[in-house]
C-alpha cells in the first residue's frame, strides 16, 4: 500500500465497486490513485452529458463545429478524442486523422484536403492532427520546403477567419508533455504488442528532434495569436485523466449551446 492518507470520503469511494475495481486492477495497489480515478470516472460521465447535450443543440440549430487536436507525438489527442465521442450520436460526428497526401493530393492546395471533410449542418468534426501539420510536423521532419512552410504560415490566420466568418465553429486544442513524459510513453507503446502499431519513423525521431518541435511550436503560438485569429487552448497533458477532463470542459465553454437543453 502507500501513505496517502484516507478521508472518510475517499474510504466510501474505495468501499464502492469501482473503487474496488480501480484499486485492484493494477499492482503496485495505489490507494491515492484509485480514489483519483474514481473521482475523474464520475467526473467524466457528467461532462459527457453535457457533450449530449451540445451535440442536440448543434443537431437542432443546424450548427457546425470543428475540433482540432495538436500536440507532441504519444501526448494523448487520440485518448481525449475517444472520451469526447464515445457517448455522442456515431452519425453525427466525424474523427479526421489523415494519411500522408497522395500523389494527387501534393499538387493541390495544402488546405484543400482537409476542407473536404469539414462538417455539413448538425456535425462535429474532431481532427486528430490537422492542417498544423504543415507548421510543426513537416518541417521539422523535411517533409515540406522552406516555401511551403512560409505560404501556410502565411495564410493560416486568413484561412481560419473564412472558416469562422462561414459561421463554422473553430476550437483548437493543443495537448502538450514533458520530453520524460514522452519517452516513459515511448517505451510503454513499444513494450505494448496492441499499442506497437502506433510507433512511426516519425515517433522515433520525436526525443532527438525534441528542441526543433519546440521551437517550431513557439513560432505557430505566435502566428496565430496575430490579429485576433482562434486561440489555441494549451493542455498539460502528464496526467491523461486531467488533460481528458480539460479538453470536454474548454470545449464546453468554447461553444455558446443550450445548457438546459433536455436530452
Amino acid at each position: 500500500m502507500d501513505s496517502f492518507k484516507l478521508k472518510q470520503k475517499d474510504v466510501d469511494i474505495l468501499n464502492t465497486n469501482k473503487g474496488l475495481v480501480a484499486l485492484l486492477s493494477k499492482e503496485p495497489y495505489n490507494l491515492e490513485k484509485a480514489v483519483r480515478y474514481v473521482k475523474y470516472e464520475k467526473r467524466l460521465k457528467k461532462l459527457q452529458v453535457e457533450l449530449v447535450r451540445l451535440q442536440t443543440w448543434a443537431i437542432k440549430e443546424n450548427e457546425r463545429i470543428i475540433v482540432i487536436f495538436e500536440g507532441r507525438d504519444a501526448a494523448g489527442k487520440g485518448g481525449a478524442i475517444r472520451r469526447i465521442t464515445e457517448r455522442i450520436n456515431p452519425r453525427l460526428f466525424r474523427i479526421i486523422a489523415l494519411p500522408k497526401p497522395t500523389e494527387l493530393e501534393q499538387t493541390q492546395w495544402y488546405f484543400q484536403r482537409y476542407v473536404k471533410q469539414f462538417p455539413a449542418a448538425g456535425e462535429m468534426v474532431f481532427f486528430d492532427r490537422s492542417w498544423y501539420n504543415r507548421a510543426v510536423v513537416e518541417p521539422v521532419n523535411g517533409f515540406c520546403t522552406q516555401h511551403q512552410y512560409t505560404t501556410f504560415m502565411n495564410q493560416v490566420n486568413d484561412f481560419e477567419r473564412m472558416i469562422t466568418e462561414s459561421g463554422i465553429r473553430l476550437v483548437k486544442i493543443y495537448m502538450s508533455i514533458s520530453k520524460k513524459e514522452q519517452a516513459k510513453r515511448f517505451e510503454e507503446i513499444k513494450k505494448d504488442p496492441l499499442k506497437q502499431w502506433k510507433m512511426t519513423d516519425v515517433d522515433e525521431r520525436a526525443q532527438e528532434l525534441w528542441d526543433v518541435y519546440t521551437e517550431y511550436k513557439q513560432r505557430m503560438f505566435e502566428k496565430t495569436s496575430e490579429g485576433g485569429g482562434v486561440p489555441w487552448k494549451i493542455i498539460r497533458a502528464n496526467r491523461k485523466t486531467y488533460a481528458r477532463v480539460a479538453a470536454i470542459n474548454h470545449i464546453l465553454e468554447s461553444i455558446p449551446y443550450d445548457k438546459k437543453l433536455k436530452v
